[in-house]
């Protein structure tokens, strides 16, 4: 089933339903009906077909996040092509990579990113549209004629190219299919009927995964997006409050930054009725916080998964963020049971499948996997095995009742005399102390021991390293003690709160660690 139909189906039921407020809009928030956005929709799929986009091309869009961005994605799935939500906090380099690796042949963007993007352009890209431009965008919308259907697709047909955040190396094009996508959505919901689902918050960017989930579960089941451009904790809170929000994705930086805003305490959040958080590891000590900080009344959930699987596999549900019980304390550190379309084994370094608490790679098998990656034979192959399982590169286990535990990731671990040590363990141990913000743990290159443990961190202000370093004799090991800490005003992150732990390290040699 073609992707653009999880707007058909509900556009048809409810048409003159709510289905978005646009925060983004000049002049204040904009509400949308859903005959409203499907009638943008066919225009802008119109528009394509007039600028010679035919079924599998490829179709750009680098914008943050707005209605008209949401109606060229869906435009794009109209038509049959392949849209490419790109990142656009990218740098030159990336950007070069992400408009000639996906060979784009028309990009939609703003003209904040104009001089980046004619900087990158590759001789296979067309035609450039300005969203933000009515003259542009908006007037050559209009002018189209209208494209009354979708086009139909095979499910293995391609729906979209989501280039992975890159930490290590230029992003990888994960192909995800009409099938995989669609499905999961249709899988945990059904389409709108008018009845009331609640207000749901987007603050992740549509060129994440979890984003464009987020944003097609509520479209479809009938819940009414508030679309933010970009998160701001201030004005999320804001946007909570004035607008009534109900359901909630932050990743975990996003959440900690909300619960160090001096606005949090006085913020009216009582419509809040559940926040998930995921897409990057979540300190246990953020969603205590959390918990202890936000109303009783909402429910938090944790949600494991990546891009390569179609988003969530795992959840860690609501029940079990009620820490009434030691076994609850000690699950708040897992992502949770995996979806009932999910498989999931723990495997050694040879390939044996280990048994409960015995600690090896994540290895997930779904209908909905990629389909792989984009031009990229070889490393779909190291990814995705014979028998379909996708090898994620986490380590972690089971425990008795199949609780899934991370820790970490199978390049990050610090060995240290032959000793293992997850990066993210002696990172939860520095989140517990009240002057930590953030931090980050890797390995330094050392001629005794192999490597070191190196901290950095960032300290609330006036805060000093003496406390917190009393705080990790107390509770580390001492082979896992970190050996010098680097105090820093900000940690390089991707957008959605990732680590990039190897852009630390050139950082931390340079300064003599």
């Amino acid at each position: 089933m073609n992707l653009a139909s999880l707007l058909d189906l509900p556009s048809m039921i409810v048409p003159d339903s709510l289905v978005l407020i646009d925060t983004t809009a000049s002049g204040g928030p904009r509400e949308v009906t859903y005959g409203e956005l499907r009638e943008a929709v066919s225009l802008t799929a119109g528009m394509l077909t007039e600028l010679g986009v035919t079924q599998g091309d490829r179709v750009g869009v680098f914008a943050t996040n707005s209605c008209a961005a949401l109606e060229a994605l869906f435009a794009i799935s109209a038509v049959g092509a392949t849209m490419v939500p790109m990142n656009y906090r990218a740098a030159d380099e990336e950007v070069t990579h992400l408009l000639a690796d996906s060979g784009a042949k028309v990009l939609f963007t703003e003209t904040r990113y104009k001089e980046l993007v004619e900087r990158c352009r590759p001789d296979s890209l067309n035609e450039v549209i300005y969203l933000d431009v009515a003259d542009d965008y908006a007037a050559k919308r209009d002018a189209a004629e209208e494209f009354p259907l979708v086009v139909e697709v095979e499910d293995d047909e391609l729906a979209a190219l989501l280039y992975t955040s890159g930490t290590t190396s230029l992003p990888k094009g994960v192909k995800l299919t009409h099938g995989a996508l669609s499905g999961y959505i249709m899988g945990a919901n059904d389409a709108a009927d008018g009845s009331d689902m609640g207000r749901m918050i987007l603050a992740a960017p549509l060129y994440h995964i979890a984003g464009i989930t987020s944003m097609l579960n509520a479209l479809y089941s009938g819940r009414i997006t508030i679309m933010m451009s970009q998160f701001e904790p201030d004005q999320w809170l804001d946007l909570v409050a004035s607008q009534g929000a109900t359901h909630a994705f932050l990743v975990p930086t996003m959440l900690a930054k909300v619960l160090e805003s001096p606005n949090v305490g006085s913020t009216d959040l009582s419509s809040l009725e559940a926040l998930t958080y995921g897409a990057a590891p979540m300190p246990p000590a953020v969603i205590r916080r959390a918990i202890e900080m936000f109303p009783d009344t909402v429910g938090f959930s944790g949600a494991y998964g990546q891009t390569e699987t179609t988003s969530t596999v795992a959840v860690l549900g609501p029940d079990d963020h009620k820490l009434d019980s030691e076994v609850k304390l000690a699950r708040l550190r897992s992502v949770g049971q995996v979806l009932d379309d999910v498989e999931v084994r723990i495997v050694d370094a040879d390939g044996n499948v280990l048994g409960p608490g015995e600690p090896g790679e994540v290895q997930l098998r779904t209908y909905r996997a990629m389909d792989g990656y984009w031009g990229a034979e070889e490393k779909t192959r190291v990814t995705i095995d014979t028998e379909g399982w996708v090898h994620t590169g986490d380590l972690g286990y089971l425990d008795d009742d199949n609780y899934l535990f991370l820790s970490g990731r199978t390049g990050d671990m610090i060995i240290r005399g032959g000793e293992n040590i997850a990066p993210e363990e002696v990172e939860a141990v520095l989140y517990e102390h009240e002057d930590v913000l953030d931090a980050c743990v890797v390995g330094l290159n050392d001629e005794t021991w192999g490597e070191r443990v190196v901290a950095a961190v960032v300290l609330r202000d006036g805060a000093t390293l003496e406390g917190l370093q009393k705080h990790v004799q107390a509770h580390l090991a001492s082979f896992k003690r970190p050996e010098a800490f680097h105090v820093t005003e900000e940690l390089p992150r991707t957008s959605t709160g990732k680590l990039l732990r190897r852009h630390l390290i050139p950082i931390l040699e340079e300064q003599g660690i």
